[in-house]
């Protein structure tokens, strides 16, 4: 018995435990980029509301502090200096970062300008709205948005006015600073994430590696098969389509040995004669005597050229059973076979005649059905007595089902029994029953219909797809 290998080149040489880690630690770096991407946005975000936050403080903060007299400008009556304040020296020593950003600061005591940190007075519209705002300024040659916040409050004299102004850059440095607090941990962690992965997949491989030595262990010749409880439920679904793998291997090797002994059977009874008939010829005293025993000879030959003719079918209908099915017309195909066998049938004083409706089609492989039909039609014709009557008939029943049939009145079905050991009949009716199983039939053995005294049929079951004319 010949096992079909299937030819994986250079893909039995991966491992499964890497292809399962690579893909584990690809998901983990999946999620490790899609947790930067949502850190990142809401570090933003909260660097945002924090800023803004800052903004409204420091304006809060502005407004309920009490306001120094303006400094007037010598020779300007009644006119305030405005004053750009000046870092002091302690907190020139620190500069701004992300958490304690600098701020540009504006105010107005009704309508006069009374001081200006930076001097960006004069960039700014006439009157700003209060709240948020993004605003574009040029400092020291830079043009850039700033974010700022505008408030006022009421005074018993004037409504004070307060703008604070603060560089965005800043928020963005708050939001990727509260990113890496984030992710670094994460990342950190990650290289230990991968060693952790690698080891949990080979543990856990381990109940697949103990499997894989008791399959290899298994004697399929003694129809050993493994045991279905297992620790996991996938294992127990993996253990039983290998136990009804090993079932039809052992149904399979149990037929090749049947047929093994079909065949020696069938070739044992011709060559013993070929034996015989040729000393009887070589030692037989008298012409006619030595010509009959030629004759012997021929006919054993050529009973023995049928066997291996049979064998050689049988072979080709194993290597066809995977060809794509088409449609086939039974009735075509019968009345061909009927027709080649006319005359041998003629020859042996026999007749042969077909039953059939005008046509029925059904899918299959024309070429395995015609093999069978022959192999059938050639057992009815060459091994009943001269007279018979065979009929290969064409029908469908009232249940549905289809049979394509030879039947004959040479005999009962005692005369050919189940095990096939009929002379010449046991290879026939394995090759028959191998083709009728790849083309989703049925051999049946019966008696048939008065006056037939044995039939053998192909029967498909009533599901099956027909077209043409019952």
């Amino acid at each position: 018995m010949t096992t079909p290998q299937v030819h994986l080149g250079r893909a039995q040489d991966r491992s499964l435990w890497r292809y399962l880690w690579a893909w584990a630690l690809g998901a983990v770096v999946a999620l490790w980029m899609l947790l930067a991407g949502l850190a990142y946005s809401t570090g933003y975000h909260e660097a945002e509301e924090i800023s803004d936050g800052l903004l409204v403080s420091a304006a809060q903060l502005l407004l309920s502090q009490p306001l120094a007299q303006p400094l007037l400008v010598p020779g300007t009556p009644n006119t305030p200096t405005v004053h750009q304040a000046e870092m002091p020296a302690a907190l020139s020593q620190h500069p701004p970062n992300a958490y304690a950003p600098e701020f540009h600061v504006v105010i107005w005591q009704g309508d006069r300008l009374v001081w200006d940190s930076h001097g960006v007075h004069a960039q700014l519209p006439p009157r700003l709205a209060l709240g948020h705002q993004t605003l574009g300024l040029t400092l020291q040659g830079v043009s850039q948005d700033w974010r700022v916040y505008v408030a006022e409050s009421t005074e018993a004299t004037a409504v004070r006015r307060v703008a604070v102004f603060m560089d965005p850059a800043r928020r963005e440095a708050l939001a990727a600073d509260i990113s890496e607090h984030i992710l670094l941990p994460a990342l950190v962690f990650l290289p230990l994430v991968a060693l952790m992965l690698a080891s949990a997949i080979r543990r856990g491989l381990l109940p697949l590696q103990r499997l894989s030595g008791k399959i290899a262990a298994l004697d399929v010749d003694a129809g050993q098969t493994l045991v279905p409880q297992q620790p996991y439920r996938e294992l127990g679904v993996t253990v039983q389509s290998i136990n009804a793998l090993v079932l039809r291997l052992q149904a399979q090797i149990g037929r090749e040995r049947r047929f093994a002994a079909d065949v020696a059977h069938e070739l044992r009874t011709p060559l013993t004669a070929l034996v015989l008939q040729a000393r009887r010829a070589r030692n037989g005293g008298g012409a006619a005597e030595q010509d009959q025993a030629l004759q012997a000879v021929e006919q054993g030959a050529l009973r023995a050229g049928r066997i291996l003719s049979q064998l050689l079918d049988l072979a080709r209908a194993q290597s066809l059973t995977g060809d794509v099915s088409e449609q086939v017309d039974l009735c075509a195909l019968a009345l061909r076979v009927v027709s080649e066998h006319a005359s041998l049938a003629h020859e042996l004083g026999q007749d042969i005649a077909l039953e059939a409706p005008e046509s029925l089609v059904l899918p299959g492989q024309s070429t395995l059905l015609e093999l069978a039909l022959r192999n059938l039609v050639d057992n009815a014709l060459r091994h009943n007595p001269a007279g018979t009557y065979v009929e290969v008939c064409v029908a469908r029943d009232a249940a549905g089902q289809v049979a394509l049939s030879v039947s004959d009145d040479g005999g009962d079905l005692s005369d050919a029994p189940a095990s096939g050991h009929h002379t010449g009949l046991g290879i026939g009716l394995t090759l028959v029953e191998r083709i009728a199983q790849s083309q989703g039939a049925q051999l049946v053995r019966d008696d048939g219909a008065a006056p037939f005294g044995k039939r053998f049929a192909l029967v498909w079951p009533a599901s099956v797809e027909l077209s043409g004319k019952a």
